[in-house]
This record gives structure tokens, sequence and C-alpha cells, in this order.
């Protein structure tokens, strides 16, 4: 498969993840607005692969000669929770002065950063799931997307069960189908089917019924922004899912790149929440899955406090929480 984000012609091409799996499709971008656009439906999503385009798009906007710290900024609010978009935008910032080329130098650099980054941190995130959980081969359970597609290339948990699947250690996924806009049943069981991985999609409440059936050895989700002291933002779901692995007494792992931490929020309580447009939840392909006029709550993300993680896992290894003040 080709990179999620790359640099082709001027231009970000992305592969349009709204397509799959329908259609395994590209989406060339020329322009900031182009690339905005494509964060908010999330033709492109998951933190890292955010954090590329967020530093591609400063390169687009520095070529165009436009208002580079106004488009960046546009860019980075694109999404609020996920704090990689931001961080790949102030990477790319610093070094405007040395002009656009410098600019795109540091965004291709930061493509090949990501894979390298994601595989060592998934390889370590093996490593635990393996000393928490005696029994092989491994039943795991998914959350959202944190394969190939959610970030440059490889993936973050989903980059474990790779890791896992090549030493013959994984004997089926149970990926949630995670509503509303199910990113586990278009693209990580698309991902999984690519790669000859046996899996099952579920209904997210079905995840607390499979784990009291003894159908679940290890919980493996992402993130897109970890608070100091441990608590973690991820896809809305995750949160019951942790409070359901706790209760059954099933590993519960979290696995992101380092620069998904961003300590200067002390607590999950601090984190924003983005919330999303009541059509996701009032309508399917244009048609009415709700009665007219119906109030909607639409969290694009929940909090999970760190005391139902197991352990969050970076590119350096478990990472120790810092206590709050």
């Amino acid at each position: 498969m080709r990179r999620t984000v790359d640099w082709a012609d001027g231009a970000v091409v992305i592969i349009d993840q709204v397509a799959l799996p329908r259609e395994y499709r590209t989406c060339t971008l020329r322009t900031v607005d182009e690339l905005v656009d494509a964060i908010r439906r999330l033709a492109v999503r998951g933190a890292p692969a955010l954090g590329a385009a967020g530093a591609l798009g400063v390169a687009l906007a520095a070529f165009a000669g436009s208002d580079v710290p106004g488009a960046a900024e546009k860019i980075a609010a694109a999404r609020p929770t996920a704090v990689n978009l931001r961080w790949g935008v102030t990477r790319a910032l610093a070094t405007l002065d040395d002009g656009p080329e410098a600019v795109l130098a540091l965004g291709r650099a930061m493509l090949d950063e990501d894979e390298r980054l994601n595989r060592t941190a998934s390889g370590h995130a093996a490593q635990v799931v393996l000393r928490e959980c005696a029994r092989r081969p491994l039943r795991l359970l998914t959350h959202c997307n944190t394969g190939h597609l959610a970030t440059v290339a490889w993936g973050t948990a989903l980059g474990v069960v790779w890791h896992l699947h090549e030493r013959g250690l994984v004997e089926s996924v149970l990926v949630d189908e995670t509503r509303p806009l199910l990113q586990g049943a278009r693209l990580t069981a698309w991902e999984l089917a690519q790669a000859g991985v046996p899996h099952h999609v579920q209904a997210d409440g079905a995840a607390a019924f499979a784990m009291a059936r003894g159908l679940v050895d290890c919980v493996l989700v992402g993130a897109d922004r970890i608070a100091a002291n441990g608590d973690v933002a991820n896809k809305i779901g995750t949160y019951g899912l942790a409070i359901a692995a706790a209760h059954h007494g099933v590993p519960f792992v979290v696995v992101a790149p380092e620069s998904t931490v961003d300590t200067s929020i002390a607590t999950g309580a601090d984190i924003v929440i983005e919330e999303r447009s009541a059509a996701e939840l009032t309508e399917f392909h244009g048609i009415p899955t709700a009665p007219a006029g119906s109030d909607v709550f639409n969290p694009a993300f929940d909090v999970t406090p760190a005391s139902l993680v197991t352990a969050v896992v970076t590119e350096n290894g478990v990472r120790t929480p810092q206590p709050t003040p």
C-alpha cells in the first residue's frame, strides 16, 4: 500500500479514507483549503497522519506565498483534539525563515520518521502484550482505526497486530465497527483483510459481552492526545471499553507516538473534545435514521483515565505518567 499521506508534483496526495472500502482512490490537494476540507471530512485522519498532513500543508502555503501563519492556524484548528495536527504545523513553521524548500524538506523527513517511530512503538507494545497475556495465539480487540491508514505507514495499535501476526501469534481480531462513521468496519477490517489476518466485525455494544464470554485476551487502542498524567483521549467509545476491560481483567494497551503526549495538559479534563455534525447520527447516506428535530450529542472522542490503562507505549517504550500536582 502507498503512503497514506505523501507529496508529489507540488501537492499533498492522500488516500481518500471516505471512499473505503467501496473504492481505493487518492486525492491530490493543491491548496490549503482543499487540505483543511479533507481533514474535516475525515478523508485523512488518525493522529500521526494528521501531523504529517499538517506539516505538508504549511509547505503548500509557503510555496503559494500566502499568509503562511494564518494558513497554518487554519490547518491546526481543523480538528482541535488531535494534538499531532498542531504539532506537525508548529514543526513546519519553525523552518519557514529558511524558505519553502526547507519547509517541504522537513515535511518529507516527517513522513520517513513516522513509519520508523510507529514500527518501533508497536514493536515495544507487542512485547508488552506478550508479557501480559499467557494464552497463545491471541484474540485481540481494536477500536476505530490505528493501522496504516491512521499513520503515514505501518500503524500504531494495529501495528502490534502486524508484528504478532508475522510471528504466528494472532488467532483473530475483534473489530469494533466504531460508530458513527464506522472507521473500524470500513478501514480496520479492510486493512486486516488485505493482510490476511482473521477478524470479526462486531457492534461497539458487543465488546463488553465478548470480554464476558472470554473471547478477548487484550484490547489495543491508539490515542489522539495523552495528558501528562496518562489520561488518554481517543475515539468515542474507548472509555467504555476500558471500563469493561478493567472489570473483566483484560489488559488495555494504548499505542501512540511520543508526539501524541501533551505535557502542557495535566489531566484529561483539560483536553478540548471535538463535537461533530448532528447529521453523522441522524442520517446515513442522506437517509434519516432519527426523528426530525432530535437533539444530538456527538463527541468525536472521550477520555480514558490513566487508572484504567495497563500501559501507554510509545517509541520510547512504556511511558510513566507524571502525577497530577
